[in-house]
């Protein structure tokens, strides 16, 4: 079993590189302690996936989990293949993350998300602040705004508002 990734629902999902219906698995559990396997990787054999997870998961703004196995793949060089990258969805939605968690009233603050263009409000726990959208629309830069209290970042976009998977505390 690799780390544990806290997902932006609140719960830990990590991987098992035994175990399962054969290669390892992917789980959840809740802040409760409800465990639930989410995915079994390769359950029949002779699949792509045929690696068992390596070195844990990451969560992309997307809301998607990213990892990678050590074997797998359809290269003919190596011996058992080359190993692969995998995505998994578990039906999380998109998200935007603070490239710093706390910070004073003024002070630089990056937000990563995706499809950002075209963002119309940034605002930390309700109070609105200046910003500027990067031109790949994967990024925005802005200042901790004054009269901000703790809370939730929001961007709204052309496709609904994202919250940030992490409390932004001001300092």
């Amino acid at each position: 079993m690799a780390g544990l990734v806290l997902a932006s629902n609140g719960d830990l999902y990590g991987t098992t590189t035994d175990g399962g219906a054969d290669y390892g698995t992917v789980f959840e559990v809740t802040p409760s302690g409800t465990f639930t396997t989410v995915y079994n990787v390769c359950p029949q054999g002779g699949c792509q996936d045929a690696g068992a997870p390596y070195g844990g998961l990451v969560q992309d703004t997307n809301g998607e989990f990213y990892g990678t196995t050590p074997y797998g793949g359809f290269r003919k060089i190596c011996k058992g293949g080359c190993g692969t990258v995998f995505s998994l969805s578990v039906g999380l939605g998109p998200f935007v993350e603070t490239q710093t968690t706390s910070g004073k009233v003024g002070s630089a603050v990056k937000i990563l998300g995706t499809g950002l263009t075209g963002a119309s409000s940034v605002t930390f726990n309700g109070t609105a602040a200046v910003f500027t959208v990067s031109p790949s629309g994967a990024a925005i830069s802005t200042t901790v705004p004054a009269g901000a209290t703790s809370g939730p970042v929001q961007v709204v976009t052309p496709n609904g508002t994202l919250s940030s998977n992490v409390p932004f505390r001001v300092l």
